[in-house]
């Protein structure tokens, strides 16, 4: 079994780390420097930073904030937020970034994803996906969950694997921020559809539940923010209880 990883995310707005449910009611988790060292040094295997609110505010990424995180770390880490160009790639890895996240960008210009993994590789380009259910079927949503689109998450999944996204980071909106667990099912499903690593996201409020979207879920990682933020789950304690679960984990 190839070794499943776990990913704390910072949320960024206005320079500092927010966590909210649903992705609404957003509340101070802390300095985004200080959580990215604490949890590089707990043993985290990568590391996530969205700027959660540069699309929706029409600017690129916070670069000065992603180069101070940057030094702090010495895992792989992952930026996304208002980026939609291969210089606004190229400026995130040289501020420090070894892969990059795009959502709403690639949405209203695919092409956008075949580009990136023309200049970049595939491995570089991880698709993040937010998706909500709308009568029964699951669809893609931009700017931060706030625009719903008519594209269906199956269809789009297969899209960015054709145009050569690397890995997904799958977000159920549905689940974001209220403790009860990930989409399990949802993420099995994609997980079969494509075959590059599916990242869960969404809904992590207990040890088993990373357990469950592992197993059940299929997923390749498990990404979280509150449960980690406010020291509810510590990633030591996490890991050995996968471990002894029978999951394989970086220890």
């Amino acid at each position: 079994m190839l070794t499943k990883r776990i990913i704390p995310c910072l949320d960024i707005k206005d320079g500092q780390t927010v966590k909210g449910v649903n992705f609404v009611n957003l509340r101070q988790a802390g300095d985004p420097v200080e959580l990215a060292a604490r949890y590089a040094e707990e043993g985290a295997d990568e590391l996530v930073f969205l700027d959660i609110t540069a699309t929706v505010e029409k600017r690129k990424t916070l670069a000065t904030l992603v180069k101070n995180v940057a030094r702090e770390i010495n895992i792989p880490f992952t930026v996304g937020g208002g980026i939609k160009s291969i210089e606004d790639v190229g400026a995130m890895l040289e501020a420090g970034a070894d892969k990059i996240s795009i959502n709403s960008a690639a949405v209203y210009r695919p092409d956008l994803i075949d580009e990136l993994s023309n200049e970049f590789g595939s491995q570089c380009i991880v698709l993040a996906i937010d998706t909500n259910l709308i009568e029964n079927t699951w669809y893609v949503f931009t700017h931060g969950g706030r625009n719903a689109t008519e594209i269906p998450l199956l269809a789009w999944v297969k899209e960015i694997y054709e145009r050569g996204a690397g890995e997904i980071l799958l977000t159920s909106m549905a689940h974001d921020g209220t403790k009860n667990g990930f989409a399990d099912e949802l993420t099995a499903q994609i997980s079969d559809t494509v075959p590059i690593p599916v990242i869960a996201s969404g809904g992590a409020g207990n040890q088993a539940h990373f357990h469950e979207v592992f197993t059940k879920g299929k997923a390749d990682a498990a990404l979280a923010a509150s449960v980690f933020h406010f020291g509810e789950i510590p990633i030591p304690t996490l890991k050995k209880y996968l471990y002894e679960k029978g999951i394989t984990v970086r220890r």
